[in-house]
């Protein structure tokens, strides 16, 4: 019986070995890329983003002047950023397209026509 739990030892040693000299895929999404969006009546800044299929990415949404909203029901984002707290969010798009992001939180007279897309490339 001895001899049986030695050589599982042994299998088990060798398998975590071999384990880990396995190449390591990279991190993807290690540390997502930042983007840095503003929001001011009645528009945001970039009003246009690009991002890659599947790559993770943190927008840093700031309000330069009243409470803005940040709504895309595809992307599954309704964010409320007021000037006084930027908000993080973050946003990983799995399928190509042009997404439009809408201030849904009234902030104005041209409320109405504040909006920016995310462009999501292959």
């Amino acid at each position: 019986m001895k001899k049986y739990a030695a050589f599982t030892v042994l299998v088990v040693l060798i398998a975590g070995g071999a384990a880990l000299l396995q190449p390591r895929a990279a991190k993807a999404d290690a540390t997502p890329r930042v983007i840095e969006v503003h929001a001011k009546r009645f528009g945001f800044t970039p009003d246009q983003i690009q991002v890659k299929k599947g790559e993770t990415v943190k927008i840093h949404l700031i309000s330069d002047d009243v409470t803005h909203g940040f709504f895309s029901k595809p992307l599954k984002l309704d964010e409320v950023v007021s000037p006084d707290a930027p908000v993080d969010i973050a946003v990983t798009a799995t399928e190509t397209g042009k997404y439009t992001i809408i201030c849904d939180h009234f902030c104005g007279a041209g409320h109405g026509n504040m909006g920016m897309s995310i462009v999501v490339e292959e």
